[in-house]
């Protein structure tokens, strides 16, 4: 039996695709600032967030029946952590690497804030298509 494609499947593929790009470009900032430049907490967590990202990048495309799920979690997870992260002035120093008024050895350019912006952008948006895609299962099961 050939498996039907929705809407929200369709979005949902879409988005994670857009989310993988930013993923890497976000990625490819940081290496180009140096991993030395942020805490050893805020790399730690920055690894934990690429693999749950990688994971739900992999279930989106294997079609598996957790990916909404995940992407609804990881994107919103993701979204929130860097803007925390990134976004908000130094506030709670080894989790921070704020883009605000950041030294001249944090190596901050207008790439990095469009890589961050993107990423975060990129959350907010696979974040979205999961709940859709939650949703739109949901209406058809009830």
């Amino acid at each position: 039996m050939p498996e039907t494609t929705t809407p929200s499947d369709t979005a949902l593929r879409i988005t994670t695709a857009v989310f993988a790009v930013a993923l890497l470009v976000h990625g490819g900032d940081h290496l180009r600032r140096g991993l030395d430049v942020c805490s050893a907490l805020v790399n730690a967590l920055g690894t934990l967030q690429m693999l749950f990202a990688v994971l739900t990048i992999a279930l989106v495309f294997r079609r598996h029946s957790a990916a909404p799920l995940a992407a609804t979690l990881v994107g919103f997870g993701s979204a929130i952590g860097f803007t925390l992260v990134h976004v908000l002035p130094d506030w709670f120093g080894p989790l921070s690497d704020s883009f605000v008024n950041a030294p001249p050895q944090a190596r901050v350019t207008g790439f990095s804030w469009f890589a961050a912006l993107f990423e975060i952008a990129a959350d907010l948006a696979i974040g979205i298509a999961g709940l859709y895609t939650l949703r739109a299962r949901q209406a058809v099961t009830v």
